[in-house]
């Protein structure tokens, strides 16, 4: 397998490589106050100026770490957390939240979709990191900007979009990038042109991820690698002065993607998603009249196709199980952002979208198979409607913000055979939450240097076909139907301080979320179906999670810079009077970057805590050691060299091979190894 994926980067690379720009102060997890921001408000914006935490990760494929995957590329931004229950995962947490109750967007367009599962999920390891121009993430708000789900954050992707040009230019270019121990093989070919009116760009990603070595005692974790393929095109036409149309359409496949701790710990002869399938497409057309009720318009017109298959069967288990999950999504949104003077702007819009499950389980015994009720009720609909506006103001030092949203839900489910003993069939069930949510902020310009802001907002999360139709293994217990929950909904609040200076940036942000209706799972009796304990979703609880981030960034000198960030969280489930669920332990990164014109090298620390506040649930959980998880430290050095077309790049990671593992995964992380990459352009 080695010599086959060295002779594929070989070929890659000679002939039409990508050149990964060199590393700018701006740009990665090497982040400024200055960067220009779209998440928080809607409309280009200095992060500076806005009244909520944001932080930004530019082209997480380029980054010097050189991550391996798009969640893992995230795991170097202040105040986020992530989990990875596989190695084909990763579940950004946001303010102690992570799966459904965080919202992941992509150019504007919702990505959680209606199945998108309770905890930790590993959907966002399905967007190529190779298409990504940056990353958004808005911590603790998100509601009234978009939507359902957002009660710990926005973690918001948008794509590469090439410029339009005087002259017609053609771009091809490629990457490869290989790690030892036979742990990644990675291609990447794209091509692009661009005129004066038109512009067009496409691109294709392979990918081969061995098993994951772990660190000095942990070895080969076996099985965990998988293959992945991807692609993306995107076209952006001037129809007028005024009118622009965008169409774009992209898809990653993954196959063969193993859950090793259920392999590992719960006596499965094999355990694995595949396919696993996201697909998303959409029609943009951007308006510019240019009058003061409507100064911007776009329409976007969207469809999205996901594929999650999984295969399972336990030692000593005569039943082997191929369960597969479809949804089909249509939608469309319009938004007006209005200029009414020089200090006063807004956003509106109205949303809609429409998911629909095909859900199915086929169990074979020997010669005989039987079809039986999937995952989730087949053929299941959630409708998601919703109307907000966003108003900006702007008046001498001072920026406020204020908003409103309206949200409401069409969940229908049909009946369905549910095969446990006493409950022969499920009726069809129609259920309408709505919600209304707003938020205000307010933000102060002590003097160029000194910025003060404080923000509060209302978040919710209506419950989706995930929470309410669930038949079947979750994580470490058997999961049923509940058919009667209600949106769950937090308040959050927010103060923070930037300071700017001539060589030194710093900021500090301290938060307090209250979180109602919380939606959790309950034991049911004693109840056990195939050996493991039934469990249904309630909402009856309520919780806090509070804590702080500081960061802080030094130029030394023109090509020497420091920068260092810890972030803490607290959540306590006031109802159980226990901690809540896989509360991420306090943790930071420190580095420190010489870049030249042409070459750079970094030498970065890593760190987690201890993490021993556990909920009962965390005891329960397999995946975490009895008594909480270690504290770990990683060190890790980068360098590379970009020249006008070629570039290389070599990352050592876990430099002292450190055992560790992220809170609550199911896998343990990289130990030693090199990652290297080469690039080409023309």
């Amino acid at each position: 397998m080695q010599r086959t994926g060295l002779m594929i980067i070989a070929a890659l690379a000679a002939q039409t490589s990508i050149a990964q720009q060199s590393v700018d102060a701006k740009d990665s997890t090497y982040s400024t106050l200055q960067q220009v921001v779209v998440s928080a408000t809607h409309k280009a914006r200095e992060r500076s100026q806005t009244p909520y935490s944001i932080e930004v990760l530019q082209q997480p494929a380029q980054q010097m770490q050189q991550a391996r995957t798009t969640p893992e590329a995230l795991a170097y931004v202040q105040g986020v957390f992530v989990q990875k229950t596989n190695h084909g995962g990763g579940s950004p947490f946001l303010r102690g939240l992570t799966g459904n109750q965080t919202l992941i967007m992509i150019d504007g367009i919702r990505f959680n979709n209606a199945s998108f599962r309770f905890g930790p999920n590993q959907y966002f390891n399905l967007i190529d990191a190779f298409s990504i121009d940056r990353i958004e993430v808005l911590k603790g708000s998100g509601s009234v900007q978009y939507g359902s789900d957002a009660m710990g954050g926005v973690i918001h992707v948008l794509t590469k979009k090439q410029d339009y040009t005087a002259k017609p230019i053609w771009h091809a270019n490629a990457t490869g990038r290989i790690t030892t121990q036979d742990m990644e093989y990675t291609g990447r070919a794209s091509a692009a042109y661009s005129s004066n009116h038109f512009m067009m760009q496409a691109g294709y990603t392979f990918r081969q991820f061995g098993d994951l070595v772990g660190g000095d005692t942990t070895g080969v974790q076996r099985p965990s690698g998988y293959d992945e393929r991807d692609w993306d095109v995107k076209m952006a036409m001037q129809l007028s002065d005024k009118t622009e149309l965008i169409v774009s359409s992209q898809q990653v496949v993954q196959r063969h993607v193993p859950l090793y701790h259920r392999v590992k710990l719960e006596n499965f002869a094999y355990y694995r998603f595949s396919p696993q399938v996201m697909q998303v497409s959409y029609a943009r057309l951007n308006w510019k009249p240019g009058m003061r009720l409507v100064n911007e318009a776009s329409f976007t017109a969207l469809y999205k196709y996901s594929k999650e298959g999984r295969q399972y069967n336990r030692n000593g288990n005569a039943n082997f199980y191929d369960e597969l999950d479809k949804v089909n999504s249509v939608g469309a949104t319009a938004e007006v952002y209005s200029s009414f003077n020089q200090w006063w702007t807004a956003n509106s819009g109205i949303e809609w979208y429409s998911d629909k499950v095909r859900s199915s389980r086929i169990r074979t015994n020997g010669s005989s198979v039987f079809n039986e009720r999937g995952l989730y009720p087949d053929a299941a609909v959630q409708d998601n409607f919703s109307a907000y506006s966003l108003h900006h103001f702007r008046w001498r030092k001072w920026v406020a913000e204020a908003g409103l949203r309206y949200n409401h839900f069409i969940n229908s489910l049909p009946g369905a055979i549910t095969q446990l003993p006493g409950q022969p069939k499920e009726n069809a069930v129609k259920l309408t939450p709505a919600s209304l949510v707003g938020n205000a902020s307010l933000l102060y310009n002590i003097n160029p240097k000194h910025i003060v802001y404080a923000s509060f907002s209302n978040g919710y999360r209506a419950p989706g076909l995930d929470d309410m139709g669930t038949l079947g293994l979750v994580d470490f217990r058997y999961e049923v139907p509940a058919y009667d929950l209600k949106p769950e909904k937090n308040s959050n609040v927010e103060f923070g301080y930037r300071f700017a200076g001539r060589r030194l940036q710093a900021s500090a942000t301290f938060f307090y979320m209250h979180i109602s209706d919380l939606i959790s799972r309950v034991r049911r009796g004693t109840d056990s179906i195939q050996g493991y304990p039934v469990y249904i979703k309630t909402n009856d609880q309520q919780a806090f999670v509070r804590g702080f981030e500081i960061s802080a960034q030094y130029q030394i000198t023109k090509q020497l810079r420091a920068q260092s960030y810890v972030a803490y969280q607290y959540g306590q489930n006031l109802t159980r009077s226990e901690p809540m669920r896989r509360i991420p332990p306090m943790n930071g990164f420190s580095s420190l970057l010489y870049q030249a014109s042409k070459w750079y090298v970094a030498v970065e620390h890593q760190w987690a805590a201890a993490q021993q506040r556990l909920a009962q649930g965390d005891k329960e959980d397999n995946r975490i050691p009895k008594g909480g998880t270690p504290a770990w430290m990683l060190w890790n050095m980068h360098a590379g060299y970009q020249a006008s077309s070629f570039g290389v790049k070599l990352s050592l990671h876990n430099i002292s091979n450190e055992d560790y593992r992220t809170h609550g995964s199911g896998i343990n992380g990289m130990g030693r190894a090199l990652v290297a990459g080469v690039s080409y352009n023309f």
